[in-house]
């Protein structure tokens, strides 16, 4: 699949992993090279390559080029998208709460009044 075909599955397919999160999380605090993503985490650099490679095919984060290194950052309009997707399901989540804690005011209210 391609980016461009879905994006919302390719930003949910790259967050799925917990080493790519761990990469993002570190790419919002600035810029860093493969070297430096690679440091925390006891996998090879072609596998943090490859966790990059998707993390970049899903829009999240793209490379520079500053002599010979290839630095990252984080790109976060992928994020945004997600974020407003998740948005809307909050909102209807939200209402629901709402909805339920009224509901528990109104009961404890009659359990008070019947006392």
């Amino acid at each position: 699949m391609t980016p461009s075909a879905d994006p919302l599955s390719a930003t949910f397919a790259a967050l799925a992993d917990p080493t790519r999160r761990a990469i993002l999380a570190r790419l919002s605090e600035g810029e860093a090279t493969v070297r430096e993503l690679a440091a925390p985490f006891d996998i090879s650099l072609p596998a943090v390559s490859r966790h990059l490679k998707v993390l970049q095919n899903a829009g999240l984060i793209s490379q520079g080029r500053e002599a010979q290194w290839r630095p990252c950052r984080l790109e976060t309009r992928a994020l945004r998208e997600a974020d407003g997707w998740i948005g809307a399901y909050r909102r209807l989540w939200d209402a629901g709460f709402e909805r339920m804690d009224a509901y528990l005011a109104q009961i404890q209210k009659e359990e008070r009044d019947g006392e």
